[in-house]
């Protein structure tokens, strides 16, 4: 009886060697989008231990790849300029077992994270919708050369070998499940460029940015800030999506190094609170991926945070998280960021101006890394003040024509003197200009400015092309 499972064991190994084909991470698949006029990265396993041979139908060049010990194999291969669709061989060798994926477009593919404004759907949230999708979702069609990945969630104590998502047509069932903030984003890009692009979207709603960096950037940049003796354990306790490190073991290592051209990021709420830090650790996070996915010029444009009460409309959190998410830019290389000042919504986090949100991303885009003229998508941020005769005279960095709306007040302007008690004030736009002059009768000497510096405040300055002014201040005292 022994001898005879065990004949059965071997006939059936046997078999499993005949049939054995390659397999590919799921985010190889059908569909697929592969960065433009570079060297793309694919990878997989094969049980043969014979090389893979990789063959496209844009070149008929064959790339070939040996895999390792443990059977993974690892292969780049030229892209052309945007077009397609297009097929991809892929064989270790085995007779009538060679992989093909069909439908494949040379684009532009960007990587989109975040934590839940960047993972809300198109079809928005129970009771949380977002604005005018309805149209959009049932007007998709699959010819339009948008291609979606969603990877699905996945916390891990340690880095995976694969996760879950495969890329999906523009149809409406993809576009409504999809992220809002992203879809809009690659939606006015394949517009404006007019051609093929590939949003892949790894997020998780309330998840604090240390969840996405790896072990060894926190260990080696952020020394004893971060607790991280537990990733030696063997089960995941605690909080999943605000345990550092775990999201990026389960969400973003299995892609390393899938090429992409771009980064957007719509995290921070989960943050708030820890300003200094958050600068740091954001840049950190850059670095990581741009090191990782070796694309060291990759762009990363992210959003500020929508205002909201919070525990406190009138407490200034916010204010000062948002100014620490503006500092960002400063330090980070290839960088913007979109401001929503104007789109809060005060009974809910999650703003239902999505659309307002993606276009500003993809303004940024297609202004700093396509080359798109015209317009300035950057938002007026603070250079100076001056005060005389109880008036401020706030002077912004800005390029365009001026700010807007000129010759009516300006609302959500604070202004204070010696005694740091802010009260709010007029404020008016220099027609044709990038100064405001702001004043209280209750200060008649003031030495402060603030601008949509509290947890509620609804922005209403803008530059020329409606991007609007981030909150700021002119003082240096201290939360």
């Amino acid at each position: 009886m022994k001898k005879t499972l065990y004949l059965l064991f071997l006939a059936l190994l046997g078999t499993i060697r005949v049939e054995a084909k390659v397999t590919l991470p799921s985010f190889f698949s059908d569909n697929m989008v592969l960065q433009q006029n570079t060297e793309a990265a694919i990878w997989g396993w094969t049980d043969t231990g014979n090389p893979v041979s990789v063959t496209t139908t844009w070149t008929g060049v064959k790339f070939t790849a040996t895999p390792d010990k443990d059977g993974k194999w690892f292969v780049r291969i030229q892209t052309p300029q945007a077009g397609g669709p297009y097929k991809i061989f892929i064989s270790d060798g085995v007779k009538n077992e060679r992989l093909e994926l069909n439908n494949v477009l040379v684009g532009e593919v960007w990587f989109c994270s975040g934590q839940s404004n960047m993972e809300m759907p198109v079809m928005g949230y129970g009771g949380q919708p977002a604005a005018g999708t309805a149209d959009v979702i049932v007007g998709a069609k699959a010819k339009t050369p948008i291609r979606i990945c969603n990877i699905t969630r996945k916390a891990s104590l340690t880095p995976l070998a694969s996760a879950e998502g495969s890329w999906e047509e523009h149809t409406p069932e993809a576009v409504a499940k999809t992220s809002a903030t992203a879809y809009f984003f690659a939606s006015k890009l394949q517009e404006v460029l007019d051609i093929p692009i590939g949003i892949i979207v790894s997020c998780w709603g309330g998840s604090t940015i240390e969840t996405w960096i790896n072990r060894e950037t926190l260990a080696s940049r952020f020394g004893g800030e971060f607790d991280l003796s537990f990733l030696d354990g063997d089960e995941l306790v605690g909080t999943q999506f605000q345990t550092p490190c775990t999201l990026f073991n389960g969400q973003v290592a299995p892609l390393v190094p899938f090429t992409f051209g771009g980064m957007i990021w719509y995290q921070g709420e989960a943050n708030r609170g820890r300003n200094e830090q958050y600068i740091r650790l954001q840049k950190a996070y850059v670095e990581m991926m741009r090191d990782l996915f070796e694309v060291p010029e990759a762009p990363f444009y992210f959003v500020q945070i929508a205002p909201w009460p919070y525990d406190d409309p009138d407490g200034w959190t916010s204010g000062y998280f948002c100014e620490a998410q503006r500092k960002s830019v400063d330090v980070i290389p290839n960088s913007g960021m979109a401001a929503t000042v104007d789109i809060g919504e005060y009974g809910t986090i999650h703003p239902c101006k999505k659309r307002e949100v993606g276009d500003r991303l993809a303004y940024l885009a297609l202004v700093k890394h396509y080359g798109i003229k015209g317009i300035n998508p950057d938002a007026p941020t603070y250079e100076s003040v001056t005060f005389s005769d109880g008036e401020a005279l706030v002077t912004f960095k800005m390029d365009g024509l001026g700010l807007s709306p000129a010759g009516i007040n300006v609302e959500g302007f604070e202004i204070a003197g010696a005694d740091r008690v802010f009260h709010p004030a007029t404020a008016h736009v220099q027609l044709w200009n990038n100064k405001v002059i702001v004043s209280s009768h209750d200060v008649p000497e003031p030495v402060a400015v603030r601008y949509c510096f509290r947890n509620w405040a609804v922005g209403t300055l803008f530059n020329n092309y409606g991007i609007p002014v981030a909150p700021f201040r002119t003082d240096n005292w201290d939360l």
